[in-house]
């Protein structure tokens, strides 16, 4: 239990259904949803497209998105099922016409960063599959906000505000995002009118919508006048696919993700590795924060030079999840001294929202959804409202490269839910914003959790580190002496002045009947059971 005299928060309880996400208006909606008799699946698009209206620099219908889901009562093939939400490229884009428009590179902003946005389609398919509410009754709380407007909350402005000048080099987006040539402050009021007409359309008419007709033909104008290799049809032929989950052992429980194209499997490897360090829940902070770096920098060494769309390319999920490669990567960390920074392959990536839901029969889902940057490529769709995502930029020119662009293919992802078993049962969906550091807050938090005995809110609470690049990121909240000693090591030791990531997750104690959730403080959201 916390010390109340300490600034913090409780975990949040119930009994009947509970949602986490990172904005208030978000959970209030999903749990509107539960407490009218809805499902957990019905809750979480129901706040899904909330948080395309009120974190719009986060997340909106131009993006993609995966989903575990847990049913109450398993599957036909095991506890979870994994639903891909990710786009593709278009079927002319290939690395050899790109590098015959004079690219080396895919730019943040470039037309080429916009793969087909798969969130849409994946809501659909969900809502279809294991929904009992009409998209019009679930979307009718966020066409509500965007035509009416809402307050920005603190979170939300401050990185408005930091990332303004990026979003007005759109004359589209800034229309619809500057108020009177200004980021907005705390408390002011924001609309999308033309969203909340899309999200009309989606309700009218499910996916198509979405991608065919007027909204699609909007999108894809809008790339094909940046230079866009963008069809109708290629929006047409988008479709979320149903995929096998993978998972690994760590203490007693199981631990899901989704498989590549995502990099949950480096969240594994981590989790692999960190296993099998002697009595590694017993060792001092910073022993455990050196042997999460150095696991994390062969993890996502991995990551860039192997995972890739399977559909695409072969990705040996088994070989790098078996005992032997755990054995051999653990091996070669030195228990006392920081090996050297591997240089990332891939664009930087800090954004996302990603929010959970367990509702009265026990179905749980862990749901990510993503524009990838901060607002995207920037680049709107001025007639829909659509914001369009831009994460083909993680695609290489590089034609030997695991990764590299081609037709229909969809690239490498950072956004990824997790879901953790345990006796063939799900005991709590959880995600950890954040982009390249989603893998490592993954193993963070299951650590705090497994080896520590914190419940969900207290090891979101805790301070945060990240190994990438060759620099060691640390909250200011650690301790100096901790760092001191991590410097002593070799770490390139470097004071974020951004928190790192956030976090949603909901602890499902079957044997009391409780619901315990936690919302990362590092976010405007909260987590609330009834």
């Amino acid at each position: 239990m916390r010390d109340f005299q300490k600034p913090g928060r409780s975990p949040a309880y119930g009994e009947h259904g509970m949602a986490a996400t990172s904005h208030p208006l978000a959970t209030l909606t999903a749990l509107d949803v539960l407490r009218a008799g809805g499902k957990a699946v019905d809750a979480a698009l129901a706040a899904s497209a909330m948080l395309c209206v009120v974190e719009p620099h986060m997340t909106g219908v131009g993006g993609d998105c995966f989903a575990l889901y847990a049913p109450a009562g398993g599957t036909g093939d095991g506890p979870v099922l994994a639903l891909n939400g990710s786009g593709m490229a278009p079927a002319a884009a290939t690395v050899d016409a790109l590098r015959a428009l004079g690219l080396d590179s895919i730019g943040p902003e470039s037309p080429h960063a916009v793969t087909v946005p798969g969130a849409v389609d994946a809501w659909c398919r969900l809502q279809e599959e294991h929904g009992t509410r009409g998209l019009d009754e679930l979307f009718a709380p966020a066409i509500r906000r965007a035509e009416e407007g809402y307050a920005i909350h603190p979170r939300v402005a401050y990185d408005w505000a930091k990332h303004y000048q990026r979003v007005c080099g759109d004359a589209n987006a800034r229309a619809v995002f500057g108020l009177d040539g200004r980021p907005p402050s705390p408390g002011d009021r924001h609309s999308q009118p033309a969203l909340a007409a899309t999200l009309r359309a989606i309700t009218a008419q499910g996916r198509a919508g979405f991608y065919e007709g007027a909204v699609a033909e909007d999108m894809v104008d809008t790339l094909r006048g940046l230079g866009g290799l963008h069809t109708l049809d290629d929006f047409a032929a988008q479709r979320a696919d149903w995929v096998t989950p993978i998972r690994t052992a760590y203490r007693d429980h199981e631990v899901y993700e989704c498989p590549p194209n995502g990099q949950g499997l480096a969240a594994l490897v981590i989790l692999n590795i960190l296993r099998g360090v002697p009595r590694f829940a017993e060792l001092p902070p910073a022993d455990r924060i050196h042997w999460l770096a150095e696991a994390s920098k062969l993890a996502y060494h991995l990551r860039d030079t192997r995972f890739c769309d399977p559909r695409h390319g072969a990705v040996d999920v088994e070989g790098l999840l078996s005992d032997a490669m755990a054995e051999r990567l653990r091996g070669a960390i030195d228990p006392q001294a920081a090996g050297p920074g591997i240089p990332p392959d891939g664009p930087e990536h800090r954004h996302t929202v990603y929010l959970c839901v367990v509702d009265r029969d026990g179905n749980a889902i862990s749901f990510i959804n993503s524009i990838f940057d901060l607002f995207g490529s920037t680049r709107m769709a001025p007639k829909s409202g659509v914001m369009l995502h831009n994460r083909g930029q993680s695609f290489r020119l590089d034609p030997a490269h695991p990764n590299a662009i081609a037709p229909r293919k969809r690239p490498l992802h950072t956004i990824i839910p997790g879901m953790l078993v345990k006796d063939g049962r799900a005991v709590m969906p959880f995600g950890v914003m954040g982009g390249q550091y989603q893998a490592v807050g993954h193993a963070d938090l299951i650590t705090g959790i497994l080896d520590h005995g914190l419940d969900p809110q207290a090891a979101m609470d805790r301070p945060r580190s990240f190994a990438h690049a060759g620099i060691l990121k640390m909250e200011a909240t650690h301790d100096p002496a901790l760092i001191a000693d991590l410097r002593r090591r070799g770490h390139t030791v470097e004071i974020t002045p951004d928190p790192l990531g956030g976090s949603q997750a909901i602890h499902i104690d079957h044997a009391r009947g409780v619901l315990i959730g936690g919302s990362d403080p590092r976010k405007d959201g909260c987590a609330m059971g009834y």
